[in-house]
């Protein structure tokens, strides 16, 4: 189980992938991040989900967080992350070792565009100290997913922050301008 079969997957499938296992965890993207010396974002974590009835995979920048609209728009239903057991089961990789290579079962697996702000990217490969290293293109072409835009990176939520202050901002200059708001107001909200 685990990273046997991800062994398995990777000699049938890529020879030329080697698996990579540390000593230390890398069950978090940050914990990931840290033992292979890249960013955070090029940690590809999988997260299971269930929609509607459908289990899914989805492959995604370590730094992306998911669009509940985006996954309704895409999948036609909103999505519920599956519990460990249920990942387990499904997949056979524990938690923090969850990856879409040598998978219990056939789950239908979705690549977030996200992913492509790498040249290459980490997934874990069965185990929480595992991982291997290849291009998003070829991590699509492996596990036959199909790619997506359900995720939401850190910078989209700066700059919907930054574009609402500036907004905030021109407003408050143009109230004090035309004498509808006092200088101490220019900055509250």
């Amino acid at each position: 189980m685990g990273i046997e079969t991800v062994r398995q997957f990777f000699a049938e499938h890529a020879p030329d992938v080697k698996i990579k296992v540390l000593e230390t965890s890398t069950a978090t993207v940050q914990l990931a991040a840290e033992a292979h010396g890249v960013a955070p974002g090029q940690i590809a974590k999988t997260l299971a989900f269930k929609v509607g009835e459908k289990p899914l995979l989805i492959v995604a920048s370590g730094d992306a967080r998911i669009d509940n609209r985006k996954i309704r728009d895409t999948f036609g239903g909103k999505a519920k992350m599956l519990d460990a057991e249920t990942v387990m089961e499904l997949t056979s990789h524990p938690v923090g070792g969850v990856c879409p290579f040598g998978l219990a079962t056939d789950l239908p697996v979705y690549c977030d565009e996200s992913l492509h702000a790498y040249d290459e990217v980490l997934p874990a490969a069965g185990s929480p100290t595992s991982a291997v290293r290849l291009s998003p293109k070829r991590l699509a072409e492996l596990v036959n997913a199909k790619w997506v835009d359900v995720c939401k990176l850190p910078e989209s939520d700066y700059l919907l922050s930054s574009q609402a202050n500036a907004k905030h901002l021109e407003t408050s200059i143009e109230q004090y301008h035309s004498g509808q708001a006092q200088p101490r107001s220019l900055f509250e909200k």
